[in-house]
Order: C-alpha cells, then sequence, then structure tokens
C-alpha cells in the first residue's frame, strides 16, 4: 500500500505543461523566451550610456529569470508551480516557513538527487536535484517585473547577504540553478546556457548593477 501511495504521489508531481493566466508581465517574457538563445555582454556594447546598458543585460537575463523554469520555485505564495503553464503543484504543497516542504511530506519525499524518467508515461520524468527546495519567501518573483526581481536580487537583506560577487558565483555554479538547463524529459529548458547567464549577470554587475524600469 505504501509502495503505491509512493507511485501515485510521484505520479501526480509533474503533470502537463502551460502558463497560468494573471501571473503578471514577467510570464509573457517567458513564453518568448523559451527556446531562444540570450545575447551575449559583447551584444550590448553599443549602447554608450552605462547605465542604460546595466538595464538592457539584466532585461536580457531575465529571460532566465522569468521562465518557469525557474519561477516555478519562485512562486508569490509558499506554495510551487508546475509545468510551463506553471499550475499548482500536484499533490498541493504549502511549505510555510520551510523552503524543504512541509513535515511529512518534505520534497525529497519525490524529488531525489537528479532527474528520474518514467517510463511509458506521459508524465515523462521526475525532476531532481541533491539541493531541490523551494526559493525563500524574500525572493518570490511571480508576478513581478524583470525591474522587481532586480531590485529584490541586489538586496542583501532579501537574496541570502549575497554580494554581488556572490551573486555572480551562485547564479555561475550552483548545481539547482543549473538544473533549469537540464530539466528532464517532458520539459523545455530555460534559453542560452548557465554560463551564458552568469556572463550576463557578471556584465550586469560591472555596469552598475542597474535595474529596468
Amino acid at each position: 500500500m505504501r509502495n503505491r501511495s509512493t507511485a501515485l504521489l510521484l505520479t501526480g508531481v509533474v503533470m502537463s505543461l502551460g502558463i497560468v493566466a494573471g501571473l503578471g508581465p514577467l510570464v509573457s517574457n517567458a513564453q518568448d523566451a523559451v527556446g531562444n538563445g540570450l545575447k551575449a555582454p559583447s551584444d550590448f556594447t553599443a549602447i554608450a550610456d552605462t547605465a542604460s546598458r546595466s538595464k538592457a543585460l539584466f532585461q536580457e537575463a531575465g529571460k532566465v529569470i522569468a521562465n518557469p523554469r525557474c519561477i516555478n520555485c519562485h512562486p508569490a505564495t509558499r506554495s510551487p508551480t508546475q509545468g510551463d503553464e506553471m499550475h499548482p503543484h500536484v499533490p498541493l504543497m504549502i511549505a510555510a516557513d520551510s523552503s524543504l516542504g512541509p513535515a511529512g511530506l518534505s520534497c525529497a519525499t519525490c524529488h531525489g538527487p537528479e532527474n528520474r524518467s518514467i517510463m511509458g508515461s506521459r508524465l515523462k520524468s521526475v525532476p531532481g536535484n541533491a539541493h531541490w527546495q523551494l526559493a525563500p519567501a524574500s525572493m518570490a518573483w511571480q508576478g513581478l517585473t524583470v525591474g522587481e526581481i532586480c531590485r529584490q536580487v541586489k538586496d542583501p537583506k532579501r537574496n541570502g547577504h549575497r554580494s554581488h560577487a556572490e551573486l555572480i558565483e551562485h547564479m555561475g555554479t550552483d548545481s539547482l540553478v543549473g538544473w533549469a538547463w537540464h530539466p528532464g524529459a517532458g520539459r523545455s529548458p530555460a534559453p542560452g546556457t548557465q554560463e551564458s547567464f552568469a556572463a550576463l549577470i557578471s556584465a550586469w554587475v560591472d555596469t552598475g548593477a542597474e535595474c529596468p524600469d
């Protein structure tokens, strides 16, 4: 019975893909970004004004930030979403103050250290990473503009007390961030690569870490 319950739970974790209406301007950005690459920092050198160039660099990085692969785990509430349409997580998960899920039904109940294929199922796979967890409430992104997220990301009081240098390292080397480009069967990856994304963040910092309006 326990094995059957676990199988049913796993099946529910990765239900179909698409975008829930009403999540704000970030969602349309995510739709535009799916399947496309990222521009390199060198593509922005023609913008003479440094502050304007900085804003444009973060706007480009926002194609990743706004992608469902990232934003599903940065929900407006303490409940993650799923799929390209960011539907409510199945089964319903309410993390409260924890980033690891409620007592008795933690993220690790279904999400292992790596993606797991489900042979013969339309669900394709269960996503996984050794550090799988919900973003902290201070880093809720859904429903925000890229500019609002930018101001949140560079605020040490909300970003885990990270310096600009630590933000670049986090974006470029963290394996959970990197999962967005290796999301497992049945999911489209975030645009570009983790390296190209980190290069944009680094160039954004070098130009003053200005945020789009």
